[in-house]
């Protein structure tokens, strides 16, 4: 837990300033993101999802954090543990859980399921099951905007186990030489698959990987939503002023294995509860709040909500009808000449 440790080192090292109204926006999403994915592993349990699913129950405030120092237009690309990332880029429940039980009415039509469905009313491009693919797209979003000259950022997120993929350095290298405004978020879940990032990776401090690049880098307490605000910011900032890229290593964890079918017995259940009993994002949050003076009628106010509309998401997603036969020949690229 010496990990721990130094997460809550930092985290005292500097108190991040608390806006009421801000943080209790903040546990509100949190608490859809978990609940959500609670309901999504109990209709993968009773064979509704199918395929991959990988939840994120216990890394909430990473990407709520990075969403509060985010601006209109700015957009989010991210890998295969995507349901959080699309409902804190504000897209309904409803849509996301119909797409993870292939119905018509997900935001990919039934066709993409858990990894792979997309909003660009939303910004959000992705949900990617090759590790680390996702990377070098994020750049080609900050391109984007570069070329257009506006302002906008790109959030690009991949996970600890993705850090050393080829393609990432690469991405690392484009957007230093073309002043990219790529904001890399590393989620640092301790675990890739079932291999601890101390096994992984001979990079001890991620946040340093864009060094030999000249990307300048932070650690951030990744459970403390405030703290991945602040530093957000900052990132977001330096971006925004066409200083190049900026890399942030987000250290969180996650409760669940690596994806539903994965036991994960390569960690201990006693390592697992203390996480949850110390360190507990939403926990965390809420403990904050309740020192500013708000009482117990306004968190079950908003567990009512939320559970509403995870359960609403739940029948809708149940209920929406399978896709039409004809869905097999939308979205297709065919080159002229073939099948003429």
């Amino acid at each position: 837990m010496a990990q721990a440790a130094e997460t809550r080192k930092r985290g005292k090292a500097r108190e991040p300033q608390v806006n009421q109204p801000e943080l209790m926006g903040a546990y509100r999403t949190m608490l859809l993101i978990r609940r959500f994915e609670e309901k999504a592993g109990q209709l993968y349990g009773m064979g509704l999802i199918g395929g991959f699913c990988h939840l994120y129950i216990g890394q909430e405030a990473v990407v709520t954090g990075m969403q509060m120092a985010a601006g209109e237009g700015d957009q989010v690309i991210t890998s295969y543990r995507d349901h959080g990332h699309m409902l804190a880029a504000g897209m309904e429940a409803r849509g996301v859980m119909a797409e993870l039980t292939g119905r018509s009415g997900g935001y990919s039509r039934g066709k993409g399921g858990s990894m792979h469905m997309f909003s660009k009313e939303r910004n959000f491009f992705g949900g990617h099951g090759i590790v680390g693919a996702q990377v070098s797209l994020g750049n080609g979003l900050a391109f984007s905007n570069m070329y257009r000259g506006n302002d906008r950022v790109s959030f690009t997120y991949f996970g600890e186990g993705a850090s050393n993929q080829g393609q990432v350095y690469e991405s690392f290298n484009l957007a230093v030489l073309l002043k990219l405004p790529t904001v890399f978020i590393i989620e640092n879940n301790r675990y890739g698959m079932g291999t601890s990032v101390e096994r992984s990776s001979g990079s001890h401090d991620l946040s340093k990987n864009g060094a030999p690049w000249g990307i300048p880098g932070q650690k951030v307490n990744g459970m403390d939503v405030l703290a991945v605000r602040e530093a957000a910011t900052t990132a977001v900032a330096h971006c925004r002023a066409g200083k190049g890229p900026y890399l942030l290593e987000v250290e969180t964890y996650r409760y669940r294995g690596h994806s539903m079918s994965d036991p994960a017995r390569y960690r201990t259940r006693e390592e697992v509860q203390a996480m949850r009993s110390q360190h507990d994002c939403i926990e965390s949050a809420r403990h904050q709040l309740e020192a500013l003076g708000v009482e117990e009628g306004a968190f079950k106010a908003i567990d009512d909500e939320v559970k509403g509309i995870v359960q609403d998401a739940a029948d809708f997603a149940q209920t929406s009808p399978e896709p039409d036969p004809a869905e097999l020949w939308t979205d297709i690229l065919v080159p002229d000449g073939i099948g003429a």
